[in-house]
């Protein structure tokens, strides 16, 4: 067996890099720029369309709350509200700005599922009329705005610097010298210092060219505000809030109990399972031994009663043996006296297979009480796996703290490998969905990957936030 410590990574540094100078921010901004006006163009559309399905459905439910028939078209109504703000929320990942996390739309914490809570579950939920709000009002006003902004900046930037092409196949009133345009003349009878002597066509191409250039340079900057303001309204509207991170913290709190304490019912009663079938036969039988060990020496016949006693004293042993057996699955002394790295690396010390243990010796200072036993005991459990059933030879058992941006540990990673058969699969009612609900009860997770001849690697990762 070979013990490695591995200390813990180096922080690295952000791959985000502030933008240096004004060149560099506007090349950026440009960057975006297409993606911009291609969501506040389709946006619009987006909102012309929600305006026209949701204010119809939603005053005809109104309406139709008399004879509760408005009921069921209200929460459609909420529903579909929902659809266009995820749709809007995902059109806006097209100007290139943060993403909008998804709100919490279950805040119900309680275990009822009747029909009527059910039904009515998006009316309890402020976020569905939020987005009803957006779709029907908000979004259609200032999607109005934001379009016809878009449309004039597109049309005069890209307008002004090709009209020097599509405006000859526009239909113009021609001079007698061939000048033609009206506008043109006027300009230059106007401003004789700048255009003197101008044609009417070269005053018009440069003046929409002086418009196309001015515009196009600054498009950049409004049709980034303008998605900026989309992007703000949004996050703010249709976006998660903190008292949805606080509903999805109870919720995963009492998934969590829940299934720690199914978890720790299905392990008592395989230990009484265990002891049933095993220790106490054989203590039972050891008992009749002894009865029968005691006739024997009040007959006086020493030679029976010297075989019973070797018997006896088998059945004492093979006891034993399965108490031991049995103890793997509680904390030993050792992790209660020395902490779980030490525990791990006697698991791995003690097991038949050849194994290689790395293991972080930071996790007793990061680990709790609670989870060093939890993990401890999936480890031992999962080491009788690969024992009993994998075929496996030789095995890797690695623990490791994995840390966040300020250098606390976040989690804990536990993994066993090994290079057995493969096939292990997570089925219900087995040792792996038990191994699971026992994670589970520490917000943890199983990853289990085993493809068909090998090898099997087995990972547990707990986060560490409630423990420390």
């Amino acid at each position: 067996m070979t013990v490695t410590t591995t200390e813990p990574a180096p922080l690295q540094p952000d791959a985000s890099r502030p933008v240096t100078g004004f060149w560099e921010s506007y090349g950026r901004a440009w960057i975006r720029t297409p993606g911009s006006a291609v969501y506040l163009l389709a946006v619009f559309v987006l909102a012309m369309l929600s305006i026209s399905v949701l204010a119809p459905l939603f005053w005809t439910s109104v309406g139709l709350l008399v004879i509760l028939i408005g009921l069921p078209l209200g929460v459609l109504t909420l529903l579909i509200a929902r659809g266009f703000g995820v749709a809007d929320r995902y059109l806006l990942l097209l100007t290139g700005l943060p993403e909008i996390p998804e709100p919490e739309w279950n805040r119900d914490t309680t275990d009822s599922t009747g029909f009527w809570r059910t039904l009515t579950r998006p009316i309890r939920n402020a976020h569905y009329w939020l987005y009803l709000v957006h779709g029907m009002i908000v979004n259609p006003i200032i999607s109005t705005i934001s379009f016809a902004l878009t449309t004039v900046w597109l049309s005069i930037g890209l307008g002004g610097l090709t009209y020097w092409f599509w405006g000859l196949f526009l239909p113009r009133g021609w001079n007698d010298d061939g000048s033609g345009g009206e506008w043109g003349n006027y300009v230059a009878d106007y401003l004789p210092w700048l255009f003197g002597g101008w044609s009417s066509w070269a005053v018009e191409v440069t003046l929409y060219l002086i418009a196309g250039i001015l515009f196009t340079a600054t498009m950049p900057w409004v049709l980034g505000g303008l998605a900026r303001g989309h992007h703000a309204v949004a996050r703010g509207m249709l976006g998660r809030w903190s008292s949805d991170d606080l509903a999805a913290e109870v919720r995963a709190e009492a998934a969590a109990r829940g299934a720690a304490v199914h978890a720790e019912d299905v392990a008592l009663r395989r230990l009484e399972r265990d002891i049933h079938d095993g220790p106490q036969q054989r203590l039972v039988r050891l008992q009749m031994d002894l009865a029968a060990l005691e006739r024997r020496a009040e007959s006086g016949d020493a030679d029976a009663a010297a075989e019973l006693a070797r018997e006896a004293r088998g059945h004492a042993k093979a006891a034993l043996d399965e108490l031991r057996a049995l103890s793997s699955g509680v904390a030993p002394p050792l992790l209660q006296d020395r902490g779980l790295a030490a525990a791990l690396d006697a698991l791995a010390t003690t097991s038949p297979l050849s194994v290689q243990a790395e293991i972080d010796p930071a996790i007793d200072r990061a680990v709790s009480q609670e989870v060093a036993r939890t993990v401890y005991f999936v480890l031992a459990e999962l080491m009788t796996n690969a024992v009993k059933h994998s075929g496996a030879t030789a095995a890797t058992v690695r623990a490791s703290l994995r840390r966040g941006a300020s250098g606390a540990p976040t989690h804990l990673d536990v993994w066993v490998v090994d290079n057995g058969r493969g096939g292990a699969v997570i089925t219900s009612g087995h040792g792996l969905e038990g191994l699971r609900e026992r994670l589970a009860g520490l917000r943890g997770l199983l990853v289990v990957t085993s493809p068909v001849g090998g090898p099997t690697s087995v990972g547990a990762h707990i986060p560490l936030a409630v423990a420390s």
